[in-house]
């Protein structure tokens, strides 16, 4: 599913709630199943390299060593950037840093995946590694949420809504 509006419509606020990240002025959210986040801004840290960012997150996610071992590996191929594996987040380029950050949200393949602007920075080559993984986790009857600007392939959502004047808007 894709969600999409301009700057300031409250897609990124959305986000934030969906995650508990930010109290919902009215109604409520309720989930289940496990849910990964990928927020717009990476979220990392400067000193660690990415297999210890995926330690950490693993651990966070409750995922045994070799759950998180094997997860690594196939996200290090599918996303192209194994050899960043050793490499400083502080280190990483704009692109790579937005695998990093896709990926960990990936990591424990939860049934639910919240991606906000998830592609910005990906060059031709990752955006298309990106939507094969978007059709195996539909494949898998996992769902994904994509948050973005606009929306260009509008055949590769199954379903596409407009934040506009504070309302949505099913297009």
């Amino acid at each position: 599913m894709g969600l999409v509006g301009e700057n300031g419509s409250g897609k990124s606020t959305l986000m934030r709630i969906l995650v508990g990240d930010l109290a919902a002025d009215a109604g409520t959210v309720s989930s289940v199943g496990q849910v990964g986040y990928c927020p717009q801004q990476p979220v990392v840290y400067p000193r660690l390299n990415c297999d210890e960012h995926f330690e950490l997150f693993g651990r966070a996610y409750g995922m045994t060593f070799t759950a998180e071992r094997e997860s690594r590996r196939t996200l290090y191929v599918a996303l192209g950037f194994e050899r960043y594996a050793r490499t400083r987040t502080d280190q990483l380029s704009g692109g790579t840093l937005a695998k990093l950050n896709l990926a960990l949200a990936l990591l424990p393949d939860p049934e639910v995946l919240l991606l906000d602007e998830p592609y910005s920075g990906f060059d031709w080559d990752t955006y298309l590694r990106f939507w094969e993984i978007v059709a195996d986790r539909r494949a898998r009857g996992r769902s994904v949420l994509i948050i973005s600007h606009f929306v260009t392939d509008e055949e590769r959502f199954d379903r596409i809504v407009e934040v506009r004047d504070g309302r949505t808007h099913q297009r």
